[in-house]
């Protein structure tokens, strides 16, 4: 699963920038910025909003992708995968409600 990686791809695409300027905004090189496209990499939590300013785009839209890549790498090889999600699920909706309160 490489939501992420597609979405940055996608992003870089649509307003036809270069993945070596992309790269020198993020202070890493051009190869690294190649491998987190392609799933190979991960980036770290602090570039998602750095990619965000970059593109322009909702913070909230790529972290919400960024976790979910992270979740699905932890929980893929367990045969209760989708039963350990729908748990996390409902207490993040428990603690939601009460940090509302």
């Amino acid at each position: 699963m490489n939501q992420f990686g597609e979405r940055i791809k996608q992003l870089r695409e649509q307003k036809n920038l270069l993945q070596r300027e992309i790269a020198h905004q993020l202070k890493m090189d051009t190869p690294m910025l190649s491998k987190i496209e392609r799933g190979e990499r991960r980036a770290k939590k602090e570039q998602v909003s750095i990619f965000a300013t970059i593109f322009s785009v909702e913070g909230n839209e790529l972290l919400s992708l960024w976790l979910a890549d992270q979740v699905y790498e932890i929980v893929k090889d367990e045969g209760v995968a989708l039963k350990a999600i729908q748990v996390a699920e409902e207490e993040v909706k428990y603690q939601s409600k009460r940090k509302a309160k």
